[in-house]
């Protein structure tokens, strides 16, 4: 057992088991290129992102360029208005970065990308994504081709990994819901979740949103079909609104699972994937750098995620009145009391 304090909420306890890969992805092994960076020259990185520059993964992400030579404010110029955009205004802040003559331009997830995409074909993109060759973002991920190379997350398997945690937490349930962004989540997706649910017995409603405003009536139209838990799917939109989402289930004392690990660590009832920090701390800066050094983003793989967490949060479980079965409990990775 490990004790941490919480600032103002006292202690927290958290059970920490190793991280585990319950899947068989790979990070594909790419030449790292060692240039260093020419002397005197300022670096330039365009951001394309909706969520606030404050947010811990681009801090560890900036923290970690500057630990590998580049740094804000000495080398390193960081474009300060790119991120907390809306999808409206993603191809014009595009266009706007190409017009700066940006070295690399940083975004996530395919709207982001496609703008990027739309604005150069000879600038290098760098991006996290759901699925990028299924996506049609690059030609393949040991040869992305093109101009975008970045992280791709296994989105797809992922969030039906989530859905079957989602039915074990919920034993007996005969209805669920998933929360779903429709600029993200392909139909054929929302389809093999509801076969997949199906063949469980249980009855997959689909909820699908396209802006912040309709995130919480669509969370209300869930409860209210009698949805005993919800999924979260993965996309920058709802992890970007998070807290909206976990307040809402919270007040509908309705059960959700989330894209995130550290999601649970924020106050959701649990999270499965990667870890969002460490794939920015240790994948995408090295990428980032190699882009600043000079190699092409068509030399340079995209990479997987191989290593997943469960995250439960007790704390919240207690609060909605949901008694996790010990079958999960066992599988987590951390559990917060």
């Amino acid at each position: 057992m490990e004790q941490r304090q919480n600032g103002s909420n006292g202690p927290l306890i958290v059970r920490r088991r190793k991280l585990v890969a319950l899947l068989g992805g790979t990070i594909l092994a790419w030449p790292l290129e060692l240039r260093a960076q020419e002397p005197g020259r300022t670096y330039h990185i365009g951001d394309l992102l909706n969520s606030p520059r404050d947010e811990p993964f681009y801090i560890a992400l900036y923290d970690e360029l500057g630990r590998l030579g580049f740094v804000e404010g000495r080398n390193l110029q960081i474009d300060g208005q790119g991120h907390g955009m809306r999808r409206e205004q993603l191809a014009q802040h595009a266009a706007e970065l190409v017009k700066a003559k940006v070295d690399v331009i940083l975004t996530g997830g395919d709207v982001g990308i496609r703008a990027a995409q739309q604005a150069t074909a000879t600038i290098p993109i760098l991006a996290m994504t759901d699925d990028m060759v299924g996506s049609g973002l690059v030609s393949s991920m040991a040869h992305p081709g093109g101009n975008t190379t970045g992280v791709s997350l296994l989105a797809t398997e992922l969030d039906g990994k989530r859905q079957e945690i989602l039915i074990e937490m919920a034993p007996g349930a005969r209805r669920i819901a998933a929360l779903a962004d429709s600029n993200t989540t392909a139909s054929q997706q929302l389809q093999v979740l509801q076969d997949a649910a199906r063949a469980r017995g249980v009855e997959l409603s689909i909820h699908q949103v396209a802006k912040s405003e309709v995130i919480i009536g669509a969370i209300d139209a869930a409860k209210a079909a009698g949805a005993a838990g919800l999924n979260v799917l993965a996309s920058p939109l709802l992890f970007g609104q998070r807290r909206l989402i976990i307040e809402r289930a919270a007040a509908l004392r309705l059960p959700a699972i989330y894209q995130w690990p550290e999601t649970a660590e924020e106050g959701g009832l649990a999270g499965y994937g990667p870890r969002i920090v460490q794939l920015y701390r240790d994948v995408m800066s090295r990428q980032l750098v190699a882009l600043l050094r000079g190699t092409k983003p068509a030399d340079l793989p995209v990479e997987q995620p191989t290593k997943f967490e469960l995250v439960i949060n007790l704390k919240t479980a207690k609060a909605l009145g949901v008694t996790i079965p010990q079958s999960i409990l066992a599988l987590a990775d951390e559990v917060i009391e």
